[in-house]
């Protein structure tokens, strides 16, 4: 089998044979149908996201780009997350998932539109937690012109399952809020 990349099977599968990749396609027709266009930041997810994207056919007419800021401070100077939010309650929380998205619509859209829709990740894959969160402490995010949506998870199993789990649920989350 061809693979783009070189990624564990249980990954490769989630994200090429299930839900992801049919729900990426159909989130690239929503936007299609709405005219709008999409950026992604992400984390945790590294940028599995934005690949279940750009891997849809004609994804190019929709897809701004995305932003992998794994390092904090990335996250406030290429996203514009609140430095004070940071300090007080480290990169894996619900509001900084919020407005990395809402960051990534500006970031990523053209002249002073901002992207349609902005979609973030951010959590805790493990094997261990830097900061004493559970592994698994999940926070996605959502933001369109009508508003912004975060879901907060508690994913269990290896480093690759809840980086999948994520990137599915990211997707997934994106679709239903169009």
């Amino acid at each position: 089998m061809n693979r783009p990349l070189d990624l564990p099977d249980d990954l490769e599968n989630t994200l090429v044979a299930s839900g992801p990749r049919s729900d990426a396609e159909r989130l690239i027709a929503r936007l299609k149908e709405l005219g709008w266009t999409a950026a992604v930041a992400e984390s945790l997810t590294g940028g599995l996201v934005v690949s279940s994207l750009i891997g849809v056919s004609g994804a190019s007419a929709v897809i701004r780009g995305g932003v992998v800021a794994y390092a904090t401070d990335l996250k406030q100077s290429l996203l514009g997350v609140d430095a004070t939010l940071l300090e007080a309650h480290g990169p894996v929380h619900p509001r900084v998932a919020r407005q990395m998205a809402d960051g990534v619509r500006r970031s990523l859209g053209r002249g002073e539109d901002p992207a349609d829709v902005g979609v973030a990740t951010t959590g805790i894959a493990g094997p261990i937690s830097p900061d004493g969160q559970p592994v698994g402490t999940v926070h996605l995010a959502v933001s369109t012109p009508l508003g912004s949506r975060v879901e907060s998870l508690q994913l269990s199993g290896t480093r690759e399952q809840i980086r999948a789990e994520a990137t599915a649920r990211a997707v997934r989350l994106a679709l239903d809020a169009l």
